[in-house]
C-alpha cells in the first residue's frame, strides 16, 4: 500500500446502496460484478492521487493529499459506473461521501472525529450521490472544471457533536436528483437547491446572518439584478440549524393581489383550515417553534408590510427575511441594501491575471466558462475583463449578461461596444436608483442591438411568465408565422433562455429583470392589448381542452396544466380586468387541476375573484358552470356551507337555462355537499340530499346516462354511509362500481372504493376495509391525485388504528396530514371523527409522537409503499 498522506487529508467513503439486494438477484454473478465495481474505483483513485487505506465488503476507505482530486476522484467513479453494462440489466449504484480535516495514523490506517464525520457524509447520501462537507468544498471549489457544488444547507449527522454545512457534487454524466438526505436530523425546509455556486457574497451573507440573530424581520433591498433572491437562499440554507420550526420559501413574483399574500404564505406552511384569517392560523401554527420565512420578490405587493408586521407581532416564534426592491417601512424591520460584487478598478489595480481573485471578476470567468469552457484570464485580456466588470457596477446580473456575450465577442470587442452603446450615466430615468438604472442600460444594451422585428418579438415575448413553448409562442406573438428565427436571434443576445423539461419538452423563458424591461417597451406598443388578449385566449383555450382529461391516470393534461399554470395566473388576472366571460370560463376550465395538484387556497381566492365582477349575471350558462366549479372547489377544501351555497345557485341558474343534463350534474353536486356534516359525522338521511339524488337519477335514467347514473348512485353512497346504513353502502356501492366498470370511469369507481373502505370501517370491520382501500390508492398513485391521497392515507391510518397498531395509524396519518396540508383538502377529518380516532391527542406518548413525526416526514411514496406493504400482510394473514 502507498504511504498515508498526512496533515490535512480529504477522506474517501463509499458503498454499493442496495448491496443485499443486488447480491441475491444476482445470485452467482455477484462476485465478477463486485470486482468490477472494484476495479473501476480503484482505477479512479489511482489516476488522482489517492490511497487506498481500506475496504470491507462493497465498500471503500480512501485517502487525498488534495480536495480537488478527491473529488474529481469521486466524479470519475459516478460516471464511469454510470456507463458500465451490467449483467442482466442491473445497475450498481454507489453512494460517495468526501470530508477533509486531521486525523492520526495509527497501525497503518487513520483514527480520529474527521474519519467518522467522512463515514457518516457517506451514510447520508443515495446510490450515484456524491456529497461533501464544506471544508472540502472550500479546499476544491477554485481547482475544479465542468463541476458544481450545490449548496445542501447545515444537516446534524447521527451520533456527531454539530452540524455539518454539506454540498451535493454536480457535473455531466451524473444523476442530479435524489430523495431527502438519510439518517440526519433535517428541519423542515422548502428552500430550491443552489444550482450554480455562490461566488463573492461570503461577507454579506455572514452580515445578514447577523442582522437575523437581532432583529425578526430583515429585508434585502436593491434593484433587479443584484443577487438579492441568491443572498437569501444561501443565509437561509446556513441558518436552518438555527430554526428547528423550519425554512420555507415563500415565491411573491407573480402575486399582484395584496390580500394573497398571507393566504400564499399559509399555504407554504400547510396551513388548509377554511374560514379563518391567516392572522389567526399562522401564529397558531409556528407557536412554539423558531421559524423563518424567506419571502421573495415582495416589491409588487409591498403594501402588505403592515399585515407582515402585525404577524410578526402575534408570533413571536417567527422570523421574516425578504427580498424587495422596496423597502418596507414597517417599525421593527432592518434594511440590508445588497451591494454590488468587489471589482476591480482600472484606474488603480494592477491589471493582470490575479484579478480573478475579485468575486466580480470571478463571477464573469464562471459564467463565461459556461459558453466557453477555455475562458480564463489572461495578460492580454484581464484589462478589458476588468473594465466590463467596472462599466457594470459589479452587478452580477449585468455581469452574467456581458459573460454570455464571450460566446461571439472576446472582452476587448465587449468594451468597444460598450463604449458606443451602454452610457451608464443616463437612462433617462432619474427617479430610480442608479444601480437600476446600470442595469436597465446594460439590458438595454443587448436590446439596441435588436432590429425591429426582434424588437417587437422581445416585447411580445414578455406576456409569457415562467416560459413558452413554441406552439404558444408562435400564436401569440407571431401571428402564426414562424418565430425560430427570433427566438434564435434572442438567444444569441442572451435576453431568452431555452430550457428542456423531464420529458424532453423545449420552452424559452426570461429571466424575470429581463421580461420587465420587455413588459414596458410592450406597453409603448399600439398592439399591446391584442397581445395580450391573445395570450389569454391561447391559455384558456388550452385548459379549456385539457380539462377533460385531468382526471384520466398519469394525466400528460396535469403536467401540461402545471407547468403553465403562471401563464394560467397571467391569464386570469388579465380577463378579471378586461373580460368577463373569459373570467367566467377560467373556473370550470382549471378547478379540477387545482384540486389534484394542491392549489385549493389559491383557487378560492380566484373563485371569489371571478365571482364578484359586474355583469356576470349576463351570461347565465357560463356562471352556472362557474358557480358549479366555486362548489367542487369549496367542497374539497371542507367548507360545505360555501359549497352549497354554489351549488345551489348553479342549479337555479342551470333550470334557468333548461338543460336537463346540467341540472342533473348540479342535483347531484348539491347532494354531495348536503350530506357531508362535519360537526355531526353521523346523521339521520336528509330529505334535502335524498330528494336531490331521486330527481337526478330520474333524470339519468330517462336519459339513458349512465355515467351519470353511477355519480348519482355514488352520492347516494354519501347519503347512506352518514346515516350508518352500512348494508345500503354496500349494495349501492357494487351497482355503482358495475357501472363504472362497464363505461370506464376509473376515477369514480376509484372513489368508490374509498368510501366503501371508510364504510366498513364505520362497521368496525377494518379487516373488510383494506381491500377496498388498495385499487383506490393503486388508482391514485396512477393519477398522482393530491386530493386522493389526502384520504385515503387517512383511511388506511383509521383501519390500523382500529385494528390496534397505533405505531401505524400514527405513522399513516403523519403522512395523510403532510398531503392534506401540501394540497389544502380537508376531507381527511371525517376518517378521524367516524372512528373515534383522534392523532393530535395521542402524541403526549412519545413513542407515537416519534411515528407521527416520521409519518410527516414520509413522502406518497413511501407512505403508499408503507399502506399497501401492510394491508398485503394483513390479506395473507387472513
Amino acid at each position: 500500500m502507498s504511504e498515508l498522506p498526512t496533515g490535512t487529508v480529504t477522506f474517501f467513503f463509499s458503498d454499493i446502496e442496495g448491496s443485499t439486494r443486488l447480491l441475491q438477484s444476482c445470485g452467482a454473478r455477484w462476485p465478477e460484478l463486485l470486482a468490477r465495481h472494484g476495479a473501476i474505483v480503484r482505477e479512479a483513485l489511482g489516476r488522482h492521487g489517492g490511497v487506498e487505506v481500506g475496504t470491507e465488503g462493497d465498500s471503500f476507505f480512501a485517502a487525498f493529499g488534495s480536495a480537488g482530486q478527491a473529488v474529481a476522484a469521486a466524479v470519475d467513479v459516478q460516471r464511469a459506473l454510470m456507463v458500465e453494462p451490467w449483467p442482466a440489466g442491473e445497475s450498481v449504484r454507489v453512494r460517495i461521501g468526501l470530508h477533509t480535516g486531521e486525523a492520526s495514523v495509527v497501525e497503518a490506517t487513520y483514527v480520529g472525529l474527521d474519519v467518522h464525520r467522512a463515514a457518516r457524509i457517506m451514510a447520508a447520501g443515495h446510490g450515484g450521490q456524491v456529497l461533501v462537507s464544506g471544508s472540502t468544498e472550500a479546499l476544491a471549489r477554485a481547482s475544479l472544471e465542468g463541476v458544481r457544488l450545490v449548496d445542501l444547507g447545515a444537516h446534524q449527522l447521527r451520533d456527531l457533536p454539530t452540524p455539518e454545512h454539506l454540498f451535493q457534487v454536480a457535473a455531466d454524466g451524473l444523476a442530479d436528483r435524489f430523495p431527502p438526505l438519510r439518517g440526519v436530523t433535517v428541519n423542515p425546509t422548502n428552500l430550491p437547491l443552489e444550482l450554480t455556486s455562490f461566488v463573492g457574497r461570503e461577507a454579506e451573507a455572514a452580515a445578514v446572518a447577523g442582522l437575523l440573530r437581532e432583529h425578526r424581520i430583515v429585508t434585502l433591498t436593491g434593484p433587479g439584478g443584484t443577487g438579492k433572491t441568491r443572498l437569501s437562499l444561501h443565509v437561509a440554507a446556513s441558518a436552518s440549524v438555527e430554526f428547528p420550526g423550519g425554512v420555507y420559501f415563500v415565491p411573491l413574483v407573480e402575486l399582484r393581489e395584496v390580500e394573497l399574500v398571507l393566504p400564499t404564505i399559509g399555504q407554504v406552511l400547510g396551513i388548509i383550515e377554511p374560514g379563518r384569517e391567516p392572522l389567526e392560523r399562522i401564529p397558531e401554527r409556528v407557536a412554539g417553534r423558531r421559524v423563518l420565512l424567506v419571502l421573495d420578490n415582495l416589491e409588487q405587493v409591498v403594501e402588505a408590510a403592515p399585515d407582515l408586521a402585525e404577524l410578526v407581532r402575534r408570533a413571536p416564534e417567527l422570523w421574516i427575511l425578504a427580498s424587495s426592491r422596496i423597502a418596507l417601512r414597517i417599525y421593527g424591520a432592518v434594511e440590508y441594501p445588497v451591494p454590488p460584487l468587489e471589482m476591480p478598478d482600472p484606474r488603480t489595480i494592477d491589471l493582470d491575471p490575479t484579478i480573478e481573485r475579485l468575486p466580480a471578476v470571478a463571477l464573469f470567468v464562471e459564467r463565461a466558462r459556461a459558453v466557453r469552457p477555455d475562458f480564463s484570464i489572461t495578460a492580454e485580456n484581464a484589462a478589458a475583463v476588468a473594465e466590463i466588470c467596472w462599466r457594470l457596477d459589479g452587478l452580477p446580473l449585468a455581469i452574467e449578461l456581458a459573460a454570455a456575450r464571450v460566446r461571439i465577442l472576446p472582452p476587448g470587442a465587449m468594451v468597444e461596444r460598450m463604449d458606443r452603446r451602454l452610457d451608464l450615466g443616463a437612462t433617462g430615468m432619474r427617479d430610480r436608483p442608479e444601480r437600476q438604472q446600470t442595469l436597465r442600460g446594460a439590458i438595454a444594451w443587448s436590446y439596441d442591438l435588436l432590429d425591429e422585428a426582434d424588437r417587437r418579438f422581445f416585447a411580445c415575448f414578455s406576456v409569457f411568465r415562467g416560459g413558452a413553448d413554441l406552439e404558444a409562442i408562435e400564436r401569440v406573438t407571431m401571428a402564426g408565422r414562424d418565430p425560430l428565427e427570433q427566438i434564435a436571434s434572442l438567444l444569441d443576445k442572451s435576453l431568452l433562455r431555452r430550457d428542456e423539461g423531464d420529458d424532453g419538452a423545449t420552452r424559452f423563458r426570461m429571466l424575470e429583470t429581463i421580461r420587465e424591461f420587455a413588459a414596458e417597451r410592450l406597453d409603448e406598443r399600439a398592439d399591446a392589448d391584442a397581445v395580450r388578449r391573445a395570450a389569454a385566449g391561447h391559455y384558456l383555450e388550452l385548459a379549456e381542452r385539457l380539462a377533460p382529461t385531468v382526471l384520466r391516470p398519469q394525466s400528460q393534461a396535469v403536467r401540461t396544466m402545471e407547468r403553465e399554470h403562471d401563464n394560467i395566473r397571467a391569464g386570469i388576472a388579465w380577463s378579471i380586468e378586461h373580460d368577463v366571460e373569459m373570467a367566467l370560463r377560467w373556473l370550470p376550465a382549471c378547478w379540477r387541476f387545482w384540486q389534484v395538484r394542491g392549489h385549493l387556497p389559491e383557487a378560492v381566492e380566484r373563485a371569489r375573484a371571478v365571482l364578484s365582477l359586474a355583469g356576470i349575471v349576463e351570461h347565465p350558462k357560463l356562471l352556472a358552470e362557474a358557480e358549479e366549479a366555486a362548489g367542487g372547489i369549496f367542497y374539497w377544501q371542507g367548507d360545505m356551507a360555501a359549497a352549497q351555497e354554489h351549488y345551489q345557485v348553479a342549479l337555479d341558474l342551470q333550470r334557468q337555462v333548461g338543460d336537463e343534463p346540467a341540472v342533473a350534474n348540479a342535483l347531484y353536486n348539491l347532494s354531495s355537499s348536503i350530506a357531508v356534516n362535519f360537526d355531526d359525522p353521523f346523521t339521520p338521511t336528509d330529505p334535502a340530499a335524498q330528494a336531490a339524488i331521486d330527481e337526478a337519477l330520474a333524470i339519468y335514467r330517462r336519459l339513458g346516462d349512465r355515467a351519470g347514473e353511477g355519480n348519482i348512485l355514488w352520492a347516494a353512497m354519501n347519503v347512506q354511509i352518514f346515516a350508518r346504513e352500512h348494508d345500503a353502502v354496500r349494495r349501492i356501492g357494487r351497482e355503482a362500481l358495475a357501472i363504472f366498470d362497464e363505461v370506464g370511469n376509473r376515477f369514480m369507481a376509484a372513489w368508490t372504493h374509498y368510501m366503501l373502505g371508510a364504510n366498513e370501517n364505520i362497521a368496525r370491520d377494518p379487516g373488510s376495509a383494506l381491500p377496498h382501500f388498495r385499487p383506490a390508492l393503486e388508482y391514485f398513485l396512477e393519477a398522482d391525485d393530491l386530493s386522493g391521497f389526502a384520504l385515503v392515507f387517512d383511511g388506511f391510518a383509521a383501519s390500523a388504528y382500529l385494528l390496534g397498531d397505533r405505531p401505524l395509524a400514527m405513522r399513516l396519518a403523519g403522512a395523510a396530514r403532510a398531503v392534506q396540508a401540501a394540497g389544502g383538502s380537508q376531507l381527511g377529518a371525517l376518517n378521524r371523527s367516524w372512528n373515534e380516532f383522534e392523532p393530535e391527542k395521542m402524541i403526549s406518548d412519545p413513542e407515537l409522537a416519534a411515528m407521527w413525526d416520521e409519518g410527516l416526514g414520509m413522502s406518497v411514496s413511501e407512505a403508499a409503499e408503507l399502506a399497501l406493504g401492510w394491508t398485503n400482510a394483513a390479506g395473507a394473514e387472513r
